[in-house]
Parts: C-alpha cells; structure tokens; sequence
C-alpha cells in the first residue's frame, strides 16, 4: 500500500493509454508506478457446519406465558439464544404447548 507524499491519503492504480500510474483521489497527484502492485486476497476454507439437534419436546423447560395466537395464559416450551451482540440480552423463544405456535421474545 502506497500513500500520497502531499496529503497522507492511499494512492490507487490507474491505467491510461496502457500505463500504470499512481493516483490520489483527495488531491490529483499522479506519481510514477516504480514496482509491480500485486493485488490478492485469502479466504478462510473452513467449511462452516449448522449442527441441527433433534430432541424430544419433554427435554425444554416449560413456563407460563399468554401465547399471542391463543390470546391465554398457557404453558410453553422456552430456549434462550444470545442472536444479537455479548452486550444485548439474549433471545427466549417460546412453543405453545396447546397450539404449537412458535414466537420469540426480546428484552
């Protein structure tokens, strides 16, 4: 990476009529391409894997909650899942026991 000599910015390749040069987007300057740029990149090969886990319903805990679809106070399979940043409450998710309606819950 290259930076401009009058104001600090990076300097990006350009082409013109089959030359390469150096160019300064904050302040025009075009500087002369001394060295070969090459330009690469790398990538993580590990193959990411969702793990689905199959359990019987008698496995979740069970709490008294008002399901939204049965409009009552009924009883409901919960999980948690921290689903957004370490510093944001986690997710509860929540089954109807009754009409199996599945909703989640934010704090």
């Amino acid at each position: 990476m290259k930076f401009c000599e009058t104001c600090g910015s990076v300097l990006v390749v350009k082409n013109w009529e089959d030359r390469k040069f150096l160019f300064c987007r904050k302040c025009n300057k075009i500087m002369p391409l001394t060295e070969d740029v090459v330009i690469g990149t790398s990538f993580n090969d590990r193959s990411k894997e969702i793990v689905v886990v199959e359990s019987d319903d008698s496995e979740f805990p069970t709490t008294k909650v008002l399901c939204p679809k049965c409009n009552n106070i009924v009883e409901a399979f919960w999980t948690m899942q921290q689903t957004r940043g370490g510093d944001e409450p986690p997710t509860r998710f929540y089954e109807c026991k009754t009409c199996k309606h599945r909703w989640r819950e934010y704090s």
